[in-house]
């Protein structure tokens, strides 16, 4: 995935106020979106620290963890062996240079992810394989934000476009709302926050 390396330095120190804050309104918003979960096994994509993930491994029969950075899952490992989470595991896996994976999931939830990502089309696809019939690909991330300059990220996204992009691999059924907004939370810039739902 997109900044692996960055990612790697930051696992340590990754888990700030803000960051858990904004992690608890997000696994909140993703909460509204589920339906019938408890008995459905779920992907946190990207997952970092797991601090989205965690918040909702009640709602789920299982959450597997699934990042690039092997310092964020070493992270999670130890939040799952600490707390003795029944329902949970965590994989260091990169979808962008290794492709395809054996496994199946109900739900797949990324948050703060798809900015990171180089081809947006080519992950979007390789999750639709993964889901279920059915299932569900929910996507937090940041709207349009034309203050944000950088070649490192995505500077967030037009929802019509990032639906429209998503189409073409097959997910159908969209439902989106801004959900949250926030003083410099996107690289020192106000940003806002949108919730994208969408099934296999």
């Amino acid at each position: 995935m997109g900044n692996t390396d960055i990612f790697d330095r930051m696992a340590n120190a990754y888990d700030t106020d803000d960051r858990i804050q904004i992690a608890r309104v997000t696994a909140d918003a993703i909460r509204e979106y589920l339906v019938g979960a408890k008995h459905k096994n779920a992907v946190d994509f990207g997952c970092g620290t797991g601090l989205v993930g965690m918040n909702l491994l009640n709602d789920f029969n299982s959450v597997l963890f699934v990042d690039s950075s092997s310092n964020m899952i070493e992270q999670i490992r130890k939040k799952i062996a600490d707390l003795n989470i029944q329902n949970a595991a965590a994989l260091c896996f990169d979808f962008e240079k290794e492709g395809s994976l054996d496994i199946k999931a109900d739900y797949i939830f990324m948050a703060q992810v798809l900015l990171h990502i180089d081809d947006v089309e080519q992950i979007l696809s390789r999750l639709y394989d993964v889901l279920n019939e059915g299932g569900h690909l929910i996507i937090v991330d940041f709207n349009k934000n034309e203050n944000v300059v950088s070649d490192m990220v995505h500077n967030g996204f037009d929802r019509d476009e990032l639906m429209d992009l998503m189409s073409k691999s097959g997910y159908k059924e969209f439902q989106s709302k801004t959900f949250y907004s926030g003083s410099k939370i996107f690289m020192k810039q106000d940003a806002s926050l949108f919730i994208l739902d969408s099934q296999k």
